[in-house]
């Protein structure tokens, strides 16, 4: 987890499928959120794989800063996680962009 300006920033890798890295994903986005993160951004560049649980938790997070007044964007999303949340239609709902100057313009 870094901080760019008021923007925290979660790197994210591997599996976000059922079992300890997606639960502990969701841990860090609720404990930022709890401690007045209003702005998080996660780095999908090495994302693998992604199952319900994972967009679950991705969804909580978002819907949680929603109602906190604040924002949660996706960046450098890999082709093959893209297609599931494509699928789900995830992205129509949460931003992504290609790169994290990208996002922080948007989401900073």
């Amino acid at each position: 987890m870094r901080r760019v300006d008021d923007v925290t920033i979660l790197d994210v890798g591997g599996r976000l499928v059922l079992g300890e890295a997606t639960e502990s994903l969701g841990n860090v986005l609720q404990e930022s959120i709890g401690k007045g993160a209003r702005k998080i951004l996660l780095n999908m560049q090495w994302v693998t794989q992604v199952d319900t649980t994972g967009i679950s938790t991705i969804v909580r997070a978002f819907v949680g800063l929603q109602r906190a007044g604040g924002k949660l964007g996706l960046f450098r999303v890999s082709e093959r996680v893209r297609q599931i949340l494509d699928l789900t239609r995830l992205l129509n709902v949460i931003p992504s962009f290609a790169d994290e100057g990208e996002a922080l313009s948007k989401v900073g």
